[in-house]
């Protein structure tokens, strides 16, 4: 009887991590691999949404098999803070051991492979020592993969600290000019600094995967695709083959949601392409101070455009309370705007919102996922990143793919109620903004037929599939021989 072949995930403790993983199961459950997934618990973190899409995910992935690998005593919870970077490595790095006695459990089913987070590269060490190939799922933009694969290296090359650079054009290989204050936050710590440290560790080991599987698909970034292709990227050390497999876009996350979210209802009133939907990620309990939201509501009233609004309280508000809305915005606000705007808290279902005709424009703080959800739903897209790489992304965004403008006073820590309204009338009114959405819709397009059959990612994965069998046969033809001896 033929074994099973299996392929082991180890996805990382961010839902924009883990929802791609998942996704990536889903694609190798409809190739006949079985997919066990290795979890650190959940619960290991504050954040307890993280813990909640876990649930729904495995709930609705009944084919996958869940595993929690034994907890490690004494382990703090994970809170989002300056040492944040350093403590989930450490607790990475601790997990290793637990990692390897699960792998060593599922020799029988036959591992074939394991994928494991980026983030989580570390946990490669311990792969590579039971002998199974080893690869890394990069859940953001081929373009900042590029960027962090060669940052060791101009750091190798002396000179200031990026974070001395300042916003001093960064020239990187195959990519465009950028400020390096638009770099990861963890790079522009002190480089004598434990963050600094313990990423660019992180960021070393990257060419030690067997290969890199990229949610993204290539005509969104052939430039950056070709760079990683390129034996120049990293000069005297090649780079793993780098498959670019998506764009994994779906609503996993979402999967046990019972009924149809209000907010679409109140879309289905709306004219097409006319609502601007503004929303700013997953992470914490507030994206805006007070100031900042009353500056994008005054904003949003003098536009004169509908709006879908997702609101989250700010830091300074107890995360357990109803938000009032009325004391947190301009007087009037919700009377003037109830017509034509519609405000929701916390959440709203986005790939449905950006899929939904009504949808005209998407305000977005420019994670990768969120991105492509603007991508494939073909809505032009406003910038305003908030933390991590979505600066890098912002670049791009702008730049070579041509899909967005950007929202400026990020920079300088507050958007104006007066540049509101005029990117929203930009986006929704003017030439521009109609180029900026036929863009938008091209590469919708271009994003179906990368996944189609034929298509580059279809075909790219298909290529990882084969050189997962390929590693597979070699390591048992290995086996054999010893065996024989």
């Amino acid at each position: 009887m033929e074994k099973e072949k299996t392929v082991v995930l180890y996805p990382g403790l961010f839902v924009s991590h883990f929802v791609p993983m998942m996704q990536l199961a889903g694609a190798l459950l409809d190739h006949g691999y079985a997919v066990s997934v290795a979890l650190i618990d959940p619960g290991v973190k504050e954040d307890v949404a993280f813990g909640a899409v876990v649930r729904r995910v495995a709930a609705s992935m009944p084919s996958v098999r869940f595993h929690t690998l034994r907890a490690m005593e004494d382990t703090p919870k994970l809170t989002h803070d300056a040492r944040f970077m350093v403590r989930y490595l450490d607790l990475l790095s601790r997990y290793n051991e637990r990692l390897h006695d699960f792998l060593c459990s599922m020799h029988a089913r036959n591992v074939h492979a394991v994928v494991v987070d980026s983030v989580s590269n570390e946990a490669l060490r311990v792969v590579k020592r039971l002998g199974i190939p080893g690869y890394t799922l990069f859940t953001s933009s081929a373009a900042t993969f590029v960027a962090f694969a060669q940052l060791p290296t101009v750091l190798a090359e002396g000179g200031a600290s990026f974070k001395e650079l300042g916003d001093t054009p960064l020239e990187l290989f195959g990519l465009p000019p950028m400020p390096a204050s638009h770099l990861s936050g963890e790079v522009l710590e002190d480089p004598e600094s434990d963050t600094y440290k313990a990423t660019m560790a992180l960021l070393c080991r990257i060419p030690e995967a067997d290969g890199t599987l990229v949610n993204t698909f290539e005509s969104l970034e052939s430039r950056a695709v070709a760079a990683l292709r390129d034996p120049r990227c990293i000069p005297g050390r090649a780079l793993p083959p780098v498959y670019c497999i998506g764009p994994f876009v779906s609503s996993i996350a979402d999967a046990e949601a019972k009924e149809r979210h209000e907010c679409l209802a109140w879309l289905d009133g709306q004219p097409d392409r006319s609502v601007v939907f503004l929303c700013f990620g997953s992470i914490g309990t507030g994206s805006h101070s007070e100031e900042q939201l009353r500056e994008i509501a005054v904003g949003l009233d003098k536009s004169g455009h509908r709006f879908l609004w997702v609101v989250r309280a700010p830091a300074s508000h107890d995360p357990g309370a109803d938000t009032d809305l009325d004391a947190l915005l301009p007087d009037g606000f919700m009377e003037r705007t109830n017509a034509r705007g519609l405000i929701v808290k916390l959440w709203a279902p986005q790939v449905e919102v950006l899929r939904h005709k009504a949808t005209g424009a998407f305000v977005t703080h420019c994670g990768w996922n969120s991105v492509l959800e603007g991508v494939t739903a073909g809505v032009p897209m406003l910038c305003w990143p908030l933390y991590s790489e979505q600066k890098m992304n912002k670049v791009h965004m702008v730049g070579d793919m041509g899909i967005a403008a950007e929202m400026v006073g990020w920079q300088q820590g507050l958007v104006k109620a007066g540049e509101v309204e005029a990117k929203v009338r930009l986006v929704m009114e003017s030439e521009e903004g109609r180029e900026l959405r036929a863009r938008a819709a091209a590469y919708k397009e271009a994003a179906a037929t990368a996944c189609d059959d034929g298509g580059t990612s279809r075909l790219a994965f298909a290529q990882f599939l084969a050189d997962v069998a390929s590693r597979q046969n070699r390591v048992c033809s290995e086996e054999a021989i010893h065996g024989s001896r």
